[in-house]
């Protein structure tokens, strides 16, 4: 983890502009009554648990950079926003995601096949899965990176299958995120039943 954290020490990847996907698919949380919880996967300098923090939401934010969430949890302090920030290595299972307690879910920009079934159980009923990953790119001047973290065509459509997919696209040029983002990606707001 200390690239990540190095990364974020200079400021890298730190942009606090949320994605759009993510503005899009507040717009379409059902309103009801209760406590609201979200779970911002893979947080980084959590530029999505702030919005999402804004909005009402109890968000439980995880990520494996200290720096990353150290970072954020300053910004939401000079914000007077509350998150339940959790330093855990996803990787090595130090999170467990509880089933049936999220109203949203949201992953941006981190893969970890492993997970889909858990991420699936967190979700209440009619509760939302939204998420921007990277794609494998033929394209031989795309940037070197991991096959493990890219997905295939598809594959991200594919997990949610039997779910009521609101939006599903895979970018065919460099992802238009405010972030730091030299890739295509595959996006997806997903409702489960």
């Amino acid at each position: 983890m200390a690239d990540w954290d190095e990364r974020y020490a200079r400021g890298d990847y730190a942009t606090q502009e949320p994605s759009a996907l993510l503005a899009r698919a507040l717009e379409l949380c059902e309103a009801g009554g209760g406590e609201r919880r979200a779970l911002d996967l893979a947080c980084g300098a959590g530029r999505h648990a702030l919005l999402l923090a804004a909005r009402g939401f109890r968000v439980t934010a995880v990520d494996a950079s200290r720096v990353g969430v150290e970072l954020m949890l300053e910004r939401a302090r000079r914000r007077g926003l509350d998150i339940d920030a959790r330093v855990a290595d996803l990787e090595r299972g130090e999170f467990a995601v509880e089933p049936g307690a999220y109203e949203l879910v949201c992953d941006f920009y981190y893969l970890q096949r492993d997970l889909f079934p858990a991420l699936r159980a967190g979700l209440r009923p009619g509760g939302l899965f939204v998420a921007a990953i990277h794609l494998f790119d033929e394209d031989p001047h795309a940037a070197p990176m991991n096959p493990d973290f890219l997905l295939r065509p598809g594959e991200l459509r594919a997990e949610f299958d039997g779910w009521r997919l609101l939006h599903y696209h895979e970018t065919s040029g460099l992802d238009p995120d405010p972030g730091q983002h030299t890739r295509r990606t595959a996006e997806i707001i997903a409702r489960k039943q």
